[in-house]
């Protein structure tokens, strides 16, 4: 598979989506078909690294926003990185809030690394 084969923007859904995942074993099963296992995940608030790391994050994530998820607004990709401007969105469908991520991918597609940008309330 060429580099030009990869369809990013379907990798990044699939990563998006585990979010959106109920339950540990859901995650950690669509983590090893989406994610490189010594994937490195950060964003203002972590840094976590491989699948367990991340998945429990997602588990705390969930705690505090029930259903909570990430809905993808624009997209770019080339060269294995890519950029998203998406929205938080709660179970209930109300945005959130917004932000950036920027993430890097193995030749075969798997995200390696993903970081994201948002505004933290101190």
């Amino acid at each position: 598979m060429s580099n030009t084969d990869i369809d990013y923007r379907s990798s990044w859904e699939s990563y998006a989506a585990i979010w959106k995942l109920e339950g540990a074993e859901a995650k950690a099963k669509a983590c090893r078909n989406i994610l490189d296992e010594a994937v490195v995940y950060t964003d203002p608030l972590t840094q976590r690294k491989g699948w367990s790391e991340l998945t429990t994050y997602m588990a705390e994530f969930h705690e505090q926003i029930p259903g909570g998820h990430f809905v993808t607004k624009e997209f770019w990709a080339h060269h294995g990185r890519s950029v998203a401007r998406w929205n938080m969105v709660g179970g209930d469908g109300t945005v959130l809030g917004d932000g950036v991520s920027y993430a890097e991918y193995r030749k075969d597609g798997k995200l390696t690394s993903m970081t994201g940008f948002f505004a933290v309330d101190s």
